[in-house]
């Protein structure tokens, strides 16, 4: 099947969202939760056509002069990730209907849901840069309505804000990145521009290239000093923390650190670029994740850890690195779904979040205890689960690090004592602890939001104990990330005894001693009070808080209220912005010009400036609209006079109803009266003598100047076969121009319907008539 027609299926299905969630209501996730899993199974069963064959492509040209076609790639990196965003869309959809209930906006909800499940599945499939850049903001866009969902909660409302403006100017800088690379690359085709790897790492722009390309995909995979957006954001309902905070948007970096490793890997700047970013991120997301007590944020804070984990493994970009990267991935998405479908679960059958306030909950909620203690397991790295294969081969990656190996395996060890912690603090504390008194007496949560966990949690349980089943799947993954290199992957719960698992014995013991200190401080704790104000999150605050200042300071000064104000300061910048680059060309009048003009045209010259005098200086507005009038006339004269009676006619048609209009109008004003000072009506004098000469100095230097433009002659021969006119000038406004000609005609419209406006406001006293 086309991939573009698989992904247009969940657009669909985004389209239809409000409309069955009208008909349906409760039943809503359930049925749009089929469509996607139907789309899972069909990715699934993708899966062995591509580890035997290869990549699969799909072409559609949209507009190639720019380069951007609608070009589709599903190897082994895209099916993993096309894979996981389904099927957790599948379950999180059907969570969804569970937990928002009979919610007024559900279907808006959906809508949102499953828009962003499609741009996701674009983003991952695209092929062309260009193409993936609209999918990777259409991310951003759709998140920023799913985190604002509760949008009359003004925390919402600010965490949706922030999400957008960090991810969406890490976007930014990613465009100038792909355009760059696109230009020395001579395409915007992945498949095209991966032939070409050692031209791009060997071009000088390579620098600027990888550091716009590592600014999007930091600020979108949460990396230091941008993580502060991703626990903001738990202010979303927590179907969207599980799915696009823990499965699938925030890997969007990671999936582009991998995607262009092949173009822009295996140099220092990659590897010290990458790997520093990574250490640093999952040790403050570890570190404060202990420090906090609600369960989305300790949570969230764990997820910013994996994320620096998973850069930090692109960094080191050895096969064993893109292996634990693989891995890795897939267990975090299962076990970190999980326990965030289980910590919603919890709130919406407790009342509250706080693990101080938590305890004892698997005899009331016994699947979802089962659900969060093996997701828990997997976090902490203990077997037979996934999360224990995953550990093993992330302290592999480290001990063959090409540089520094016993430094950055250390940090790795730390992450991994503390995350044990967090592991207990999340999915075991709340179900063994002592037994607590919550809000209001707790009970088994219904199907839909019990099912997505236990999935997900047994799914990690399944895969740990038979990992050969996705060592195919791991091999095409690593394959499509380094095609140059031997990739041999074996998953297994036991390699022998080997300094990974020495390494890991030692981790959960640190774990979990490092959990029962943990358990004797209930209450949140606010680690290193002093740097507080230095906090990135602070920064943003600051720089938001001075662009919104600076913002209000323009406004002031440029948004008066008077129309002359606009007049002055749009004149003013187009005089500017036009005369200085003449005069740094040293562009001059040309001394060649015939300046003979005959008798009668220095007379319509006089009678021309006569009136545009008078109306200036003149207090009767009557009286100015009569001089305008005497302009208009004197401009249809030169017109007839230089062989154009069409337009002459054309002027004396539009002068004349313009005077009329005018004066229906101005009859209506208030008396004459002078607003502005002696010393601003010089201002504007200068101002408008300046504009005045500067149009016709441009206008002479144009007519001295030789075109080798052919559109005359086009225009000349094209006339009648093409316009059916005799008449140039009008088969150009009319066939030739129309668009423009109607784009003025609707201007005109407009400004007619505003000045009626202001009429009837007029008459009828100020008030709506």
């Amino acid at each position: 099947m086309n991939l573009l027609i698989v992904l247009l299926i969940p657009f669909g299905l985004a389209a239809a969202a409000p409309g069955v969630c009208h008909l349906t209501n409760r039943l809503t996730g359930w049925l749009l939760a089929a469509p996607v899993a139907a789309l899972t199974v069909l990715v699934a069963a993708w899966g062995p056509d591509v580890w035997r064959e290869g990549p699969r492509l799909s072409h559609l040209p949209w507009a190639p002069s720019i380069g951007l076609s609608l070009s589709f790639r599903l190897d082994g990196l895209s099916w993993l990730f096309a894979l996981l965003i389904t099927g957790i869309g599948a379950l999180v959809t059907v969570y969804a209907g569970a937990y928002l209930g009979a919610h007024p906006r559900l279907g808006r909800f959906y809508a949102s849901l499953l828009f962003f499940l499609a741009s996701m599945l674009g983003l991952v499939l695209a092929d062309n840069l260009l193409l993936l850049f609209v999918f990777w903001e259409l991310t951003s866009i759709s998140s920023y309505l799913l985190i604002g969902f509760d949008q009359e909660r003004e925390a919402a409302r600010r965490a949706a804000l922030q999400a957008l403006l960090v991810t969406a100017g890490g976007g930014l800088a990613l465009l100038a990145g792909f355009v760059l690379l696109g230009q020395i690359g001579g395409s915007f085709e992945l498949s095209a521009l991966f032939p070409q790897a050692a031209t791009v790492r060997g071009h000088s722009f390579y620098g600027p290239i990888l550091g716009l390309i590592l600014l999007g995909a930091f600020t979108k995979s949460a990396q230091f000093p941008f993580h502060f957006w991703l626990p903001a954001a738990m202010e979303a309902p927590t179907p969207v923390s599980a799915y696009l905070h823990a499965a699938t948007m925030v890997k969007a970096g990671v999936y582009l650190l991998a995607r262009l490793s092949p173009l822009l890997a295996d140099t220092q700047a990659w590897f010290w670029s990458l790997t520093p970013a990574g250490a640093i991120t999952m040790l403050v997301g570890a570190i404060t994740a202990l420090c906090k007590t609600d369960l989305k944020q300790i949570l969230a804070y764990s997820t910013v850890s994996v994320l620096g984990i998973l850069t930090f493994l692109a960094g080191l970009g050895t096969v064993t690195a893109l292996e634990a990267l693989a891995v890795y991935l897939l267990a975090h998405s299962l076990y970190k779904g999980a326990l965030f479908l289980v910590a919603g679960a919890i709130d919406h059958e407790t009342g509250t979040r706080d693990t101080s306030q938590l305890g004892g909950l698997r005899h009331s909620m016994p699947l979802t205890a089962a659900a969060g203690l093996i997701a828990a397991l997997s976090m902490a790295g203990l077997p037979p689960v996934l999360g224990f294969i995953s550990k093993e081969t992330l302290y592999e990656a480290g001990l063959r690090a090409p540089q520094h190996a016993v430094v950055l395996t250390k940090l790795l060890v730390v992450t991994a004592v503390a995350l044990f912690a967090v592991a207990g603090a999340a999915g075991v504390r709340p179900f063994f602890g002592p037994p607590q008194a919550p809000g209001r007496q707790p009970h088994e949560a219904p199907v839909g939001l019990w099912l997505g966990p236990v999935i997900l949690a047994f799914g990690g349980l399944l895969f740990g104990l038979i990992p050969g089943r996705l060592e195919q799947a791991v091999e095409t993954a690593v394959r499509a990330v380094a095609p140059d290199r031997s990739v041999q992957v074996r998953l297994s719960l036991y390699h022998g005894l080997n300094p990974a698992l020495m390494l890991s014995a030692l981790s959960v013991a640190a774990g979990f001693f490092l959990y029962r200190l943990h358990a004797r401080y209930p209450g949140p704790i606010e680690p290193w009070p002093a740097l507080a104000r230095l906090a990135p999150a602070r920064a943003y605050e600051s720089a938001l808080l001075a662009l919104n200042r600076l913002a209000s300071w323009q406004t002031q000064r440029l948004q008066s209220g008077y129309l002359r104000s606009y007049l002055l300061i749009i004149v003013t910048a187009a005089l500017g912005l036009s005369a200085v680059p003449m005069v740094m060309h040293r562009v001059v009048l040309p001394l060649s010009l015939d300046l003979n003009p005959r008798w009668h045209e220095l007379l319509l010259g006089a009678v021309i400036l006569a009136g545009i005098v008078t109306a200036v200086r003149t207090t009767s507005r009557l009286t100015a609209v009569a001089s305008l009038g005497v302009v208009g006339l004197g401009i249809a004269l030169l017109f007839a006079w230089l062989g154009a009676p069409d337009l002459a006619m054309t002027q004396l048609a539009v002068e004349t109803l313009t005077v009329i209009l005018l004066v229906l109008v101005l009859y209506h004003l208030p008396d004459f009266s002078r607003l502005t000072p002696a010393r601003g009506r010089r201002r504007d004098a200068t101002v408008a003598l300046a504009a005045g000469g500067f149009m016709a100095l441009l206008v002479l230097i144009v007519n001295s100047t030789e075109s080798d433009s052919r559109l005359a002659a086009y225009f000349l021969e094209q006339a009648r076969p093409l316009g059916r006119g005799c008449n140039v000038v009008n088969v150009i406004l009319t066939d030739f121009r129309a668009l423009d000609t109607l784009g003025e005609i609707t201007v005109l419209a407009v400004a007619a319907v505003g000045v009626y406006g202001l009429i009837r406001l007029r008459l009828h006293g100020g008030r709506r008539a």
